[in-house]
Formats: structure tokens, sequence, C-alpha cells
């Protein structure tokens, strides 16, 4: 009788591309990897369609984004950003936020947004969300005789 012989799956770190500081997930016949910068694009998006953001970054960042908005491009991971750990996820959010708008609850809104769409959507626990709100947007005054005209950049929503 013959014996067979065993096989045993290799360890995942010894398959496919060398271990990073991305999200990695064993799950039955593969791995999956999700980046910092996917989740800081997820969370991006959740906070720029909460009421009262403006827009997401620090000066620096928005001057470019200005730059990438000419010519059709977006970073939709523009002033935020993210720690992914193995089962656990931290987001920090730089925003303006709209004049008229309670900063506290603009703040939380964002806040709730971010940790349902990082935990819906990527499957991660997301362990603190904190905002940083850096400027505040006021709106020019309408000129007279430009009855509804728009302000050079509308609010994000």
């Amino acid at each position: 009788m013959e014996q067979q012989e065993s096989h045993t799956a290799p360890e995942p770190e010894a398959v496919g591309a060398p271990v990073s500081e991305d999200r990695q997930t064993v799950a039955g016949s593969g791995r999956t990897v999700i980046s910092d910068s996917a989740v800081a694009k997820v969370a991006g998006i959740a906070a720029r369609a909460v009421p009262g953001v403006y827009s997401l970054g620090s000066a620096p960042s928005r001057a470019l984004g200005a730059i990438r908005d000419a010519v059709g491009s977006q970073d939709h991971a523009a002033g935020v950003r993210a720690e992914v750990g193995e089962t656990q996820v931290a987001v920090d959010i730089n925003l303006v936020a709209v004049y008229g708008y309670p900063l506290h609850d603009v703040a939380n809104q964002v806040r709730a947004a971010v940790y349902h769409a990082v935990e819906s959507l990527v499957g991660l626990e997301v362990i603190e969300v904190n905002v940083e709100i850096n400027d505040v947007y006021v709106a020019p005054p309408v000129k007279a005789g430009t009855k509804g005209a728009l302000s050079e950049r509308e609010p994000l929503q």
C-alpha cells in the first residue's frame, strides 16, 4: 500500500506580496488586503456627504485640491488619515465647516457617518474618529443685480 503524502497550505506571508502595514485577513483560500488609503477614501466620501462640510483638508491640501478640480480629478482621501490595524482602524479628519452650522453638530455627524461607512463597507471596527475643524467657510455677499448668483464654490453636500 502506498503512503499518501500530506500537503499543507503555506503560510499566507510566504505567498504573494510581502507583508506591509496594510490590513490583511486570512480566510479560506486567500488573503484580503485593505490599505490605509482605501479606508481613508471611504471615510472622506462619507465625511463630504455631511451637511455643513465645505471641504476636507488643511490649507495646503485644499490648494492642491483646487488644482486637481481644475483638471477634472478628485482626491477623495484629502484631509483624511487612516491608521489600519489587524481588525481596527482609527481615522483623523481635517475639515472646513460652512458658517451657520453648529460646529459640534457637524463634527458629531461626520464622526457618525465615518463610523457607519467604514464599519459597513470595509468591515473593520472603528476605534476612534478624530475631527479637526480648521476653518469656517463664509459665503461672499451676493452683489446687487446678481439675484441668486452662486458663490465661486458651493458647499459639499
